[in-house]
Parts: C-alpha cells; sequence; structure tokens
C-alpha cells in the first residue's frame, strides 16, 4: 500500500468545536486558519489532487474580514472564520467552474449558488473548488478534465466519487468541512472510503440554484466533514430552522443488504460493529421487488435527465468529453420515454413500500459502500463469489434513498486490510436530528449535543 496522507493536514483531529471555541478565545485568527489550509493544500495537493482552484488571496481578505467582525462583536455562528471547500460544479462569483469537463476550460462563475450563500451568511471562507467526476456523472471519482481525486489512505486507490475532491480534502486534513452534491450517492460514497463522515439531506432542503444539474430530480447537495457531529454543526449553521431538538431516543434497525447487493463478509461486519451493542438487533428488509424497482427508476430517472442536461454538447462537440463519460451518457440517451414516466409513476408506491420500514424504527443503517476503495481505473471486481461492475458496487446502498429523497447520513464503521468503511444511516424527511442522535451512540462518535 502506499504511504498514507489521510489526517495529515492541520485540521486533523479538530472538530468545528474546537476552531469554533479557540477563534472566540482568540487562541487563533480565521487568517490563522486560512493559512493553515493553504499550506496544507500546497503540501498535500500535489499527491491527491482534491483541488481545482485555490483562491489564497480572496480567502486571505475574507478571514480579516471575519476577524474583525469577531472583534466588533459580530458572530456569524460557528462556521464564522472556518475555511471550507465547494465542489467543482458548484458556482462561486468571480471564480472558474469547470464541472470536471473540457467543455467548460475557462469559464467563471458570475453568481454564488444559493448554498455558496449560505456558507457566507454563516461567516465560512471558501477557499477553494474540488475535483469533480466529470459533470458529476460516475461514482469513482477518477474521470475529470483535472485528473482523478486520490484517496489520502492510499494514492492509488480511488476517493469514490462523484464529491471525490470534497471527501479526500476533508479526510487529508486541508480543510475541515467541505461541501458536495449527491445524485446516487457522491456524498455518501466518497466520505465512506475516505474514512470521513457524509450528510445528505432531504431533497430539495438545501437548494441547488447555481449548482450545475446532473439530475434534477435526484440531486442533492450535502456536507462532508471528518465527523457526523460537524455535520451537525454545519448544517444546524447554515439552516437553524430545519433541526428542532428530537426529545428522545432513537429507535434503530439494521436493514438486511440481500435485496440490494451483495456485500464484502468484513465490510458487513465493520458496519454492524460501528453500532452499540444495544441497537440495531432488529433486521429490517426491503421487499426484492421492491428493491429492484428502486434501481431501475434509479437509472431511468437520472439517464433521462443527464441525457436531456448534455443532448446539445452530444451533438455538437462529443470529443470534448471522458471517453467513459461520452459512452455513458450515449447509453443513457437510448433510454426511452415510457421508462423515464413509468420511474417518476412509481416513486409515490416506492416510497410508501419503505416508509412501512420506518412504522416501529426510526433510523435504518446499512454499510454505505459493499467494498473498499478500489485502484484508480479499476472497472471490474468480485463480490460474494460474483463479478461485479466497480460503479454499479458504489451505488447500489446509496442510490436508492436519492430516488426516494430521504435524509442520509454516512459515518466511518472502521478499516479493512488498512482501508476505510461506512456505516450508512436512513431515516424520514423531517427527522435528520435523528441520524445525528443515532451517530452520536456509535462507536467513535463524539456525544455531544
Amino acid at each position: 500500500m502506499s504511504s498514507s496522507l489521510a489526517n495529515s493536514g492541520h485540521f486533523a483531529g479538530r472538530s468545528l468545536s474546537d476552531l469554533a471555541s479557540d477563534l472566540r478565545r482568540r487562541r487563533t485568527t480565521a487568517v490563522d486558519l486560512v493559512r493553515h489550509a493553504l499550506d496544507a493544500i500546497t503540501r498535500l495537493d500535489p499527491v491527491v489532487n482534491a483541488f481545482v482552484t485555490v483562491a489564497a488571496d480572496e480567502s486571505l481578505t475574507a478571514a480579516r474580514q471575519a476577524d474583525r467582525e469577531l472583534t466588533d462583536g459580530v458572530d456569524r455562528g460557528p462556521l464564522h472564520g472556518i475555511p471550507v471547500a465547494v465542489k467543482d460544479l458548484i458556482m462561486v462569483a468571480g471564480r472558474p467552474v469547470s464541472m470536471g469537463s473540457r467543455h467548460y476550460a475557462g469559464h467563471v462563475a458570475g453568481t454564488d449558488a444559493a448554498c455558496v450563500r449560505l456558507l457566507r451568511e454563516a461567516g465560512a471562507i471558501v477557499v477553494g473548488q474540488t475535483t469533480t467526476h466529470e459533470f458529476a456523472y460516475g461514482p469513482t471519482g477518477d474521470r475529470s478534465a483535472n485528473g482523478p481525486s486520490r484517496n489520502p489512505y492510499d494514492p492509488a486507490r480511488m476517493t469514490g466519487g462523484s464529491s471525490g475532491g470534497s471527501a479526500a480534502a476533508v479526510a487529508a486534513g486541508m480543510v475541515p468541512l467541505a461541501v458536495g452534491t449527491d445524485t446516487g450517492g457522491s456524498v455518501r460514497i466518497p466520505a465512506a472510503l475516505c474514512g470521513i463522515a457524509g450528510f445528505k439531506p432531504a431533497y430539495g432542503v438545501i437548494p441547488t440554484d447555481g449548482v450545475f444539474p446532473l439530475s434534477a430530480t435526484l440531486d442533492h447537495v450535502g456536507l462532508l466533514a471528518a465527523s457526523a457531529h460537524d455535520c451537525r454543526i454545519a448544517y444546524r449553521a447554515l439552516l437553524p430552522e430545519r433541526t428542532p431538538p428530537v426529545g428522545r431516543a432513537p429507535r434503530v434497525g439494521r436493514l438486511d443488504t440481500r435485496p440490494l447487493f451483495p456485500v464484502d463478509a468484513r465490510v458487513l461486519h465493520s458496519a454492524r460493529t460501528a453500532l452499540e451493542s444495544s441497537m440495531g438487533k432488529d433486521v429490517l428488509r426491503i421487499p426484492p421487488g421492491v428493491a429492484e424497482e428502486l434501481r431501475e427508476a434509479f437509472i431511468a430517472i437520472q439517464s433521462g435527465e443527464a441525457a436531456a442536461v448534455h443532448a446539445d454538447r452530444l451533438a455538437e462537440r462529443p470529443d470534448l468529453f471522458d471517453p467513459e463519460v461520452l459512452e455513458r451518457l450515449r447509453s443513457a440517451a437510448t433510454v426511452p420515454a415510457w421508462k423515464y414516466v413509468w420511474a417518476l409513476r412509481a416513486r409515490p408506491r416506492l416510497a410508501d413500500a419503505v416508509d412501512a420500514l420506518f412504522e416501529r424504527h426510526d433510523v435504518l443503517t446499512l454499510p454505505t459502500v459493499p467494498l473498499t476503495a478500489p485502484l484508480i481505473d479499476q472497472r471490474n471486481t468480485r463480490l460474494d463469489d460474483r463479478q461485479v461492475r466497480v460503479r454499479d458496487a458504489l451505488l447500489a446502498l446509496t442510490s436508492p434513498w436519492n430516488v426516494l429523497g430521504l435524509p442520509a447520513l454516512t459515518i466511518p464503521a472502521g478499516t479493512v486490510d488498512g482501508l476505510p468503511t461506512g456505516l450508512q444511516l436512513i431515516c424520514r424527511t423531517g427527522q435528520e436530528e435523528l441520524l445525528f442522535e443515532t451517530a452520536a451512540l456509535t462507536v467513535g462518535e463524539p456525544h455531544v449535543h
């Protein structure tokens, strides 16, 4: 295994709470934090390739303003003065944004995306934009005009995608918080493979205005941080009205993964043992027919919507696409219209079928991905004595929750052969705090409210 760069940067082991406390006690400044981020990026990014653009001067200017505000008694909350990275298909006014594609070489965003406005209002400092799989159309994170993002635990391995750069930036300790997008697992997959937490709120909660679309009815904006506790802090800071107190202990059930996809037995064991012994004893199962329909619906919806977004580019400049992404888009364009319409109509029925699992349980748990990080460019592997496509494996346990728009959280669940694994938590819309309460009861998460 290659030498690990995980947790090498300044922010390794430093929670958002720690950083906020240090800022307010004058143990550090926002300028110091931004400089630490820039130094870590300079040192680590040549190997990890997490960043496409770094805005050093602009970030230092914003940090000085953040420090002045704190001195003057203006405190915007726990993200005030915190360096943050955003995915390179989220618009940041005046900065280049490429969507990971040669189609947008030299393109500059005119205005901030809505989620960037929320970050700025909360006092966060956007230090740079992170590598994305081209147009976010891939869960491997190794197809980008910027080159592949690399897993800090082993740079020969993929981060997962499509928000691979955001995950790598946090996992390496270059920044304490990053923003990504999640259409079929693109926040949770790289978070799990890189050993950090990733949170996908319910559909539409964090607005997607100013985010380049992949599949408009599946796209979510999500958060990546070292722990679920940090994701919770950031979520509360951005959308305080969405986070009411819980008031009770969550009821947790374990989801049987067999109807969804084969899982490496070691990864499954890691996810199960991440739960405290008193949790997740009940085993629940999605009916096999529902699981299959969820797969079909995801493929039909994502394919139809992605093909529509890129129809003109496919017709006019196919040569500018990465060959693998081009092949996927051409395949997507062959999905018949009736299949797309069927999938949209099937969603309410599939949602009702899964909702029945929540009648006696608040949170469902399962592994986030069924394997550890494959090698960069690896496209096939074996699971449960079956030859499977890496892409299918990475998406299998995360994509159903995008079809249904449900909140989902992945947290670190240990390692297998030195590579991270993830535990995924799912809940009903509006009960996101129960995910964080459950995470606080798992091995390794801080018990902080």
